[in-house]
């Protein structure tokens, strides 16, 4: 409860801090300007204008550019504004046709664009923002006509040609003067917009031109310096002046009327405000117009005062508002700090009271804890009271059981020896048949594995109970080495495993118990044997001495190696590791370390997936660290060699026997599955006689076989390498081209879940080891038989519960689709095996088998049988002709149909018609 209130005061705390926090800030968006050029007055103020006017818009910002009346440049802006990720663009094109084409692209790339001033030669943008260049031009036609009283000579100064404001001025203006014959244009000039360029061409022409009366040029600044140099030619000159633009403040228009240097010029707003407001329509996604025409009105002498007075108080009331802006930003920057500063004490505030609140929640679940945990030592003395008084009693009991274990272990020492002596005996007999005499190497071969087992057992309970005792002798290792290795080479040689022992010595006495010291070598080998592929190599490494008087003695491979986990506890008893589970007992590396242990010795290893293993042991020279009862001078290096061929497992050397080659195909075929290669030896010996063998040593291989051989029954092994045998089971019946197949599962264990999962599994039958051969051959003939029976139901019976899910309904479905594809071509005479394998997705080999397998007959011969049936059916129930019916069951021709229909039911189709008639 308390906890509860501690969390709930923190809660409301950090609830009241970020509830105190700011408002989401605005998303900025970020717009890109492109100007032709930004050297005149006129584009200095639409900046001017668009910057203002940002100052009430703190979501956007403006990124310039400045082209310099270059196309290049201003195509070159575009594309880097592209690349710093603008959300819309506003361009004022230097000239139309070699902007257009940039601007399109990024409209089409979903990018809003706003064109101001100067139009573009396309229609692809967003919306225009301007005056109507046309319209200018038109009304300063109308006034130049009034004040020349429609008579007089006039010098036409351009702006850019290519660009659109000239072309659209220069329209307007011509089509009014046209309308008075008094009035002609004597000269052109290119002033492109710039006061210099004007000045310069004005000068050129002036030269050469006859008495004019007015200068009309695109923009104010250009009069301004048509009226420089015409007053340097004559002070007293009567030429007037006309322009366009009309912006306020000095050096612009409206001063230039002012002071009678212009008669008049015509207001041509920027549109820079403009543009900024629309811009932020569209940002805000809200209605806007495409097409945003400025009006124009004329500035002459009868209304400059007002003009300029109403532009001055304009232009000061933009100043106020610039500085009570800059004063509200400062007003807001003081006001977010002191807000900072409150947040930052409330959150210590914060800060101070969880911290008192934890310390005091802390100081009483202390006391309660100290509490619980006296306690809780109470009980937990108690409970040591009883563990150890359980423990007292687990060790009787362990005890009682290990000796049980001895006991039994001595028992069956008894029955294996009667077992053995008997199998020798018939083995010396001379009447032996060759396959009884493989059966009883076999009984003997497995008999002496089961000796070597018990007594590996009797071992670890002589070195528990500290009565394993030692019988050194002095032997010479070489010859010792070399007369077990003697026992690997037929193996060694079969595989092509290069196995050698390395050595400088010739000889090498030393004292070891050779019982003991036999069983660690060939253990070691027999291991490198399991895991070496062929054609690697296995060496034995010998060396002397080495710095503390040890003779060193290594075994190394280039086999599938161990993880570092493994190796880790390779040597701990009834380890086998990850990938090893099906390989031994655990036993034999364990009791290597305990035999070289009583030997004062020790073993080490080092090993690595997939590059190979080295075992390395060290047995001490000389006599001293042995105990006077530890000698037996009776063991010699004379004696007997133990016999190791029968203790080798049967994955590490051929057998003595292979199946005879069958010469004959037979009508069944089973699918052996186990990783023992004697036992698969043994069951295909004794069922070759009645069905073609096929083997698998693990589940991997044993299903891949499946697949491609479609056998008519597996028998496979419960615990296998790679798949085990339940998974095999599984894959197989859930697979469409095997789920037909019985299955026998073989294994050791014998318990119901054990039994419950092989038939969850689609397991048909479930054999223990270890069994009866006889009672294993009667399973598999029932089952066959059982599969016999079952085709006769998919031919005759189909029509019942085929959407089943029960075991059957892969093979239901199969069936129903072969016939399913077979019925649908029935007509057609070219229908073949390619259609049928390519509707089924099968192989051709595995459609076959399984037509063989469920329904008794070949693909031809089906096929051939339903052709028969319906045209039997035709014959009897219609008036068409054989000719006829022959085509519609699809043979080629009526006398291919009549010798088939012959073959099958002995009367001809016209002879079958006639009976039947005769019948009805």
């Amino acid at each position: 409860m308390k906890w509860t209130l501690h969390r709930l005061l923190e809660i409301c705390l950090l609830a009241l801090v970020f509830s105190c926090g700011s408002n989401v800030p605005e998303k900025k968006f970020k717009i890109g300007f492109s100007q032709c050029t930004g050297g005149d007055a006129w584009r200095k103020e639409m900046l001017s204008s668009m910057e203002r006017e940002l100052e009430f818009h703190p979501g956007m910002e403006l990124e310039y550019r400045d082209a310099a009346n270059s196309n290049i440049t201003q195509i070159e802006d575009i594309e880097e504004l592209l690349l710093n990720g603008i959300d819309l663009l506003i361009v004022s094109p230097n000239e139309s046709d070699p902007i257009s084409p940039v601007i399109e692209k990024v409209f089409k790339m979903n990018i809003p664009v706003i064109v101001v001033d100067r139009r573009t030669s396309s229609s692809l943008y967003s919306a225009f923002i301007g005056a109507d260049n046309y319209e200018i031009g038109k009304l300063a036609g109308r006034y130049i006509a009034s004040i020349l009283n429609g008579h007089g000579k006039i010098v036409e100064m351009w702006g850019l040609r290519g660009s659109s404001p000239a072309i659209d001025r220069h329209k307007g203006f011509i089509e009014v003067i046209q309308e008075y014959p008094g009035i002609s244009v004597v000269k052109e000039i290119d002033g492109k917009w710039e006061v210099d360029t004007a000045k310069v061409q004005m000068d050129r022409a002036i030269r050469t031109l006859e008495p004019f009366d007015l200068v009309f040029a695109h923009n104010d600044i250009m009069a301004y310096g048509a009226h420089l140099v015409c007053n340097a030619y004559d002070a007293n000159t009567q030429v007037r002046f006309v322009g366009i633009d009309g912006l306020p403040g000095p050096g612009a228009g409206i001063q230039f009327v002012s002071d009678h240097i212009l008669d008049a010029t015509f207001l041509y707003p920027t549109g820079g405000k403009e543009a900024i407001l629309l811009a932020a329509r569209i940002m805000n996604r809200q209605n806007f117009e495409k097409e945003n025409i400025l009006y124009s009105v004329t500035i002459d002498q009868k209304n400059v005062r007002v003009m300029k007075a109403q532009t001055e108080i304009i232009l000061s009331q933009q100043k106020d508002i610039q500085l009570q802006y800059g004063k509200i930003n400062e007003q807001i920057r003081i006001y977010q700090n002191q807000r900072n500063l409150i947040y930052l004490l409330l959150f210590s505030l914060m800060i101070a009271i969880i911290a008192g609140s934890r310390a005091f929640f802390a100081w009483r679940e202390k006391k309660e804890m100290n509490f619980r945990l006296n306690k809780k030592k109470d009980e937990i003395l108690i409970q040591r009271d009883r563990i150890q008084e359980m423990a007292s009693r687990a060790e009787t009991e362990t005890q009682q059981k290990l000796k049980f274990f001895t006991d039994i272990s001595h028992e069956l020492r008894t029955p294996l020896t009667l077992i053995l002596d008997p199998i020798e005996e018939l083995l010396q007999a001379e009447k032996n048949t060759p396959p009884n005499k493989e059966n009883l190497k076999l009984a003997k071969k497995n008999a002496l594995r089961l000796l070597n087992l018990v007594n590996q057992l009797m071992d670890f309970r002589k070195i528990d109970n500290q009565k394993m005792i030692i019988q050194v002798s002095e032997n010479d290792i070489v010859l010792f080495i070399r007369e077990i290795m003697s026992d690997f080479e037929k193996i060694a040689k079969r595989r092509r495993i290069d196995f050698r022992l390395i050595t400088e010595l010739k000889k090498l006495n030393i004292w070891f118990d050779r019982d003991k010291i036999d069983k660690v070598i060939f253990n070691l080998l027999s291991n490198a044997f399991k895991f070496t592929s062929d054609d690697g190599y296995i060496y034995i490494k010998l060396s002397s001495f080495d710095a503390e008087g040890h003779a060193v003695l290594s075994i190394e491979d280039n086999g599938k190696g161990m993880s570092e986990d493994n190796v880790k506890h390779l040597f701990e008893r009834f380890f086998s590791g990850d990938g090893f589970a099906n390989t031994g007992t655990g036993l034999g590396l364990a009791l290597c370390k305990e035999y070289l242990e009583l030997h004062h010795s020790n073993i080490s290893v080092s090993s690595e997936p997939f590059k190979g293993t080295r075992f390395r042991f060290m047995l001490k020279l000389g006599t001293s660290h042995f105990k006077d009862t530890e000698f037996d001078e009776a063991k010699t290096e004379f004696q007997e060699h133990t016999d190791h061929s029968l203790l080798l497992d049967e994955s590490e050397i051929p057998s003595d026997f292979e199946p005879d080659a069958i010469d004959e195909q037979k009508e069944f075929s089973v699918l052996l599955i186990d990783d023992s290669k004697e036992l698969r030896d043994h069951l295909g010996h004794r069922l070759k006689r009645d069905y073609q063998i096929i083997e698998a040593a693990d589940g991997l291989i044993g299903l891949q076989k499946a697949f491609d051989d479609v056998p008519d029954l597996v028998i496979c092994d419960v615990i296998l390498p790679g798949k085990g045998g339940f998974e095999v089971a599984r894959t197989l019946r859930n697979d469409l081209r095997t789920s037909h197949i019985p299955i026998i599962m073989l294994t050791a264990k014998t318990s119901f879940d054990e039994r419950i999962e092989g038939l969850h599994s689609g397991v048909d039958a479930y054999v223990t080891k270890p069994f009866v051969f006889n009672y294993l051959n009667e399973r598999i003939k029932a089952l066959i038989q059982n599969r016999i029976l079952l085709r006769q139901h998919y031919i005759h019976d189909l029509g019942v519960e085929t959407g089943s899910k029960t075991r059957g309904g892969l093979d239901k479905k199969f069936v129903i689709s072969f016939m399913s594809i077979v019925e649908a071509n029935l007509s057609n005479s070219d229908f073949n095996m390619d259609e049928i394998v390519k509707g089924l997705g099968m192989s051709r080999v595995q459609v076959y088998r399984k037509v063989r397998a469920l329904l008794g007959t070949s693909v031809n011969d089906y096929i051939i049988n339903v052709r028969i049936k319906t045209a039997k059916y035709l014959l009897a129930n219609t008036d068409k002709s054989i000719a006829e019916i022959a085509y519609e069951v699809g043979f080629s021709s009526p006398a291919y149909f009549s010798s088939s229909f012959r073959a099958k039911i002995d009367l001809s189709p016209s002879e079958f018609k006639a009976s039947k008639t005769a019948q009805s």
